[in-house]
């Protein structure tokens, strides 16, 4: 952060927190000084995003209502993620959860992006807006990946020829218009020069294929890199790849953070099948399990498993995990433990193991799970790791890594574990961060040692049950006399959100 915020006001301790917040996406939840959360929001960086909240430069620039919400911020949490499309879906989850006062309304197709096209135009072009507005223009999505959508307009405008955001048409003496001032390679087989009617059907045919013939371009984009790859031309078929993976990330319907349901594209026995050719495995993987490792800001490490039987989530063996052997945030040894856990009780209890082990991470991940079976002195199953950059499948055996076919069906399975399975990390991640936020209130209560804290959680069970309590109720908690309780109840009715408030 810059050098003026020594004189900010803002105090050397969240300075020092802001410091060690990491460079990844996730969600932070701003709180005011008896620790209800005022508003949350998302980063694609929460160092970056964090810190930018307490910069003095700023303070003037912002929007009275913006400046408002800094001026009453006093602590803030942080949740990691994975990515930013994780980010958005969580931050909605917690936004409808919390309903902080300085967030406005959450919705699908105000958070996610939209494309717009407003065809009163002479020279419509294709932009990217969050907002859908009653303004005559046509509206394409919501989309839930930004970084694929804009590499699929980028692919559009030289598919179809046409306008984004950034263009400056020029028009010409003779009434046409040149669309930019150079001949830009975006524009692959179409003149650069064009009148307004040639150029209308320029859009027409890219609202056409935004409406719905877009899964025809891609199976076409997908046969052309098959044969690409048939040819030996790896080049030409890498770069097919990436427009295929991101025209496929962008027809993806947004979903719901709470709402995932990986049962919506079940897995056949082929994919099973080409998932057993693909790792050269003895039989039907019918039987999968796949563990990911998740941190709530360093404070927390937690983990998950969950189970595939047939192809389909097997839920009632799914798994989660607080790590027990040590504190910090180290990937490789929580893997270490949880895989160790898992596979030490199935042992003694003689139950069978999976057919496939799949370990969300690389070669330190897998080797860390390996290590697992070692110390327990058992036989491992068969046991991959998938590497997320670029899907890369990792084998504990010396064989290179695998880069399957975006669209083959065994890849395509375990990415659905692998998904799965740090939803259900994020899940546990977002609850347990919940609870700890509900239970800081008591910290700025004074007269509250461990003892008595201790003592009103146990009676009471929860922070909401303890805000609902009478005097009368909270003086029945030993080592609380009457004074202490009417204290206690006034506390959390004029700021701890009580019942009859919002949070």
């Amino acid at each position: 952060m810059p050098a003026a915020e020594a004189d900010s006001g803002v105090p050397p301790t969240l300075k020092e927190k802001v410091r060690r917040l990491p460079d990844r996406p996730g969600v932070y939840l701003m709180k005011d000084r008896i620790g209800r959360i005022i508003y949350v929001g998302k980063a694609k960086a929460l160092k970056r995003r964090v810190s930018s909240y307490f910069q003095p430069s700023r303070s003037f620039t912002l929007h009275p209502k913006i400046r408002a919400l800094v001026e009453m911020i006093a602590d803030f949490d942080t949740i990691e993620v994975k990515s930013e499309p994780e980010a958005l879906l969580l931050e909605g989850k917690l936004i409808k959860q919390w309903k902080p006062r300085y967030n406005t309304d959450f919705t699908d197709d105000k958070r996610f992006l939209l494309v717009r096209v407003d065809l009163r135009e002479e020279l419509p072009r294709f932009k990217l807006v969050r907002l859908r507005k009653d303004d005559g223009s046509r509206y394409f999505g919501p989309f839930a990946h930004s970084g694929p959508l804009r590499k699929t307009l980028a692919q559009m405008r030289r598919q179809f020829g046409i306008l984004l955001a950034d263009g400056t048409p020029t028009q010409l003496p003779d009434g046409s218009w040149q669309l930019y001032n150079d001949v830009r390679a975006e524009i692959y087989g179409f003149p650069t020069s064009v009148t307004a009617a040639g150029y209308r059907e320029r859009v027409e045919s890219a609202c056409a294929f935004l409406e719905g013939k877009s899964r025809e371009w891609l199976e076409s984009l997908r046969a052309e890199m098959a044969a690409a790859a048939g040819r030996r031309e790896f080049e030409k078929a890498a770069s097919l790849r990436d427009i295929v993976f991101a025209l496929d990330k962008t027809l993806e319907r947004p979903r719901h953070f709470e709402r995932t349901d990986p049962t919506a594209v079940s897995a056949s026995g082929s994919a099973l099948a080409s998932l057993r050719d693909a790792l050269a495995l003895p039989g039907l993987p019918d039987a999968i399990e796949c563990f990911d490792i998740s941190h709530i800001s360093g404070t927390f490490v937690v983990a998950s498993m969950v189970r595939f039987a047939g192809g389909r989530p097997d839920r009632d063996h799914y798994r989660r995990f607080r790590i027990k052997s040590f504190v910090g945030n180290d990937d490789f040894r929580a893997m270490e433990e949880v895989v160790g856990r898992r596979y030490g009780r199935l042992h003694r209890e003689a139950k069978a193991f999976p057919d496939l082990v799949v370990i969300d991470g690389g070669a330190g991940q897998v080797g860390a799970a390996l290590k697992a079976f070692v110390a327990l002195g058992l036989e491992p199953p068969a046991l991959v790791g998938l590497a997320k950059r670029e899907e890369t499948v990792i084998f504990p055996d010396g064989r290179a890594p695998l880069n399957l076919p975006l669209d083959h069906p065994g890849l395509m399975l375990i990415q659905r574990l692998r998904d799965e399975a740090h939803r259900f990390a994020n899940t546990y991640n977002a609850d347990l961060r919940s609870r700890k936020i509900r239970e800081s209130l008591l910290d700025d209560f004074g007269g509250l040692g461990p003892v008595r804290r201790v003592a009103l959680l146990d009676h009471f069970g929860s922070i909401d049950r303890l805000k609902a309590a009478s005097e009368a109720e909270i003086a029945e908690v030993p080592g609380f006399g009457p004074k202490l309780a009417s204290e206690l109840h006034a506390f959390l009715r004029r700021g701890g959100g009580g019942p009859d408030k919002a949070p």
